[in-house]
């Protein structure tokens, strides 16, 4: 209760926790000897709530630079004297507030098992030599992670069994018998080959998206994989477009009812609202499965350093490898390491090179998305200073034409915005108008 900064009379309000594992930064305080080389002697990195201490440990020691936390040895004679002696294991021990935490199954326990759900958490890391010698602990280790496997392996062979079984009576008519003489069913077609499947492939369930005007006037050519690109040109102007647009000023001037409006979301804001249920967090999240689901194609934007730009289809059944292998075909230098990222729903995200991650149901693509090329830490000069792609590709390259927006004319304005004419009016009327503070808002 000292630690946890209550103050006198403080009120507790019991909530039901979220069966979901929530993010932890976890610190891990190295010792003296093998804080060399680390920045503040401290490996710093998020974890998941259901993650346990020895996965931490294992995942922290493999970090540059590399270190030895789990596996490592000390010899020491029966005597005491000097001398060979055996190897014995030396177990790592970790500090949590004071609690000791220094033997294998110890470290088997989760955070959220030690109530650390949210926030950071410090861990402070020491070693101390064990009865056992290595070659045991090694072999004690593999003994038990093997059995977790298997009973792994069993649980989910039970739960495919009970699968089978339980296929409706309305549905086995349909399946074929063994006397039938029919062809045998294809083969299982596995992630890759379906990461290869172009996205324009007949039959397939496709989603109507609005195309822009100045895209659908450029021919489509294919890139890799016989996926059906658009390639244009960056802009020659040094001065971006959107500044040279006309604007009407009377566009940013404050009303009433942007008075209103941002009265009434500070409101909002300001009130106590209660935490979802898990009944609550399941239906919102099997909603958001639905709707990700609903979604069959997604138009991505790639846009490199050189600000040329390629637009591409993806499919959902697109993963992110799939991204990443259609920009290294396009690349001139295909054996360059670059990064890929774009602004997702929680922010700028980096688009991690995994296979089972798919573009719309895992990372949340949806619509029209810009994709973001770096190049990595690791690329060499030559390749940043010279073109990013292909010259076959840069010969397909378009100039992306942007129609002209026409003005609206005073009857038309009026027409849309009846109160066009009165704003002036109301910012300086003081009795009929919004408040000072509104009138000093800053433009957009």
């Amino acid at each position: 209760m000292r630690l946890s900064g209550l103050s006198p009379g403080a009120k507790l309000e019991l909530v039901v926790l979220s069966r979901s594992p929530s993010v932890i930064k976890v610190a891990l305080q190295l010792p003296e000897k093998e804080a060399s080389g680390v920045a503040g002697g401290r490996l710093i990195q998020d974890f998941a709530s259901n993650t346990t201490l020895w996965l931490v440990l294992r995942s922290l020691e493999n970090r540059e630079p590399q270190k030895n936390f789990t596996a490592r040895g000390k010899t020491r004679t029966e005597t005491g004297e000097g001398g060979a002696g055996r190897l014995y294991h030396e177990a790592p021990v970790l500090n949590i507030m004071g609690r000791e935490l220094g033997t294998f199954t110890d470290l088997q326990k989760t955070l959220a098992q030690l109530g650390y759900n949210s926030g950071n958490v410090l861990l402070r890391l020491s070693f101390k030599v064990s009865e056992t010698p290595l070659e045991e602990a090694m072999e004690q280790m593999e003994q038990y992670f093997a059995s977790i496997q298997s009973d792994d392996t069993a649980g989910a062979h039970a739960i495919s069994m009970t699968t089978s079984d339980s296929i409706p009576d309305a549905i086995s008519p349909a399946l074929p018998k063994e006397d039938d003489n029919v062809k045998p069913p294809p083969e299982p077609v596995s992630p890759s080959h379906i990461e290869s499947i172009p996205a324009n492939t007949p039959g397939a369930e496709q989603e109507t998206f609005d195309e822009c005007s100045e895209e659908s006037s450029v021919p489509v050519t294919t890139g890799p994989e016989q996926r059906p690109i658009a390639v244009f040109k960056p802009s020659s102007s040094s001065t971006p477009r959107a500044a040279q647009q006309a604007f009407n000023e009377r566009d940013y001037e404050p009303t009433i009812a942007h008075a209103k409006l941002h009265q009434a979301r500070l409101q909002n804001s300001g009130r106590n609202k209660p935490l979802l249920s898990d009944k609550e967090l399941e239906e919102k999240e099997n909603a958001k499965a639905q709707k990700f689901a609903s979604v069959k194609k997604i138009a991505i934007k790639i846009r490199f350093p050189d600000q040329t730009t390629i637009n591409a289809d993806f499919t959902n059944l697109d993963t992110a490898g799939t991204l990443y292998d259609f920009a290294k075909g396009v690349l001139a230098s295909e054996e360059e390491p670059f990064l890929l990222n774009f602004i997702s729903a929680k922010g700028p995200c980096t688009i991690p090179r995994d296979s089972s991650k798919r573009l719309i149901s895992d990372l949340g693509m949806s619509g029209s998305t810009l994709v973001n090329f770096l190049w990595d830490e690791g690329a060499s000069a030559g390749a940043r200073a010279s073109p990013v792609l292909k010259r076959a590709v840069l010969a397909q390259a378009k100039e992306l034409e942007v129609p002209e927006v026409p003005e609206k004319s005073a009857d038309e304005e009026k027409t849309h915005n009846p109160d066009a004419g009165k704003r002036k009016e109301t910012v300086k009327s003081p009795g009929k108008g919004i408040s000072k503070w509104v009138s000093r808002l800053s433009k957009k």
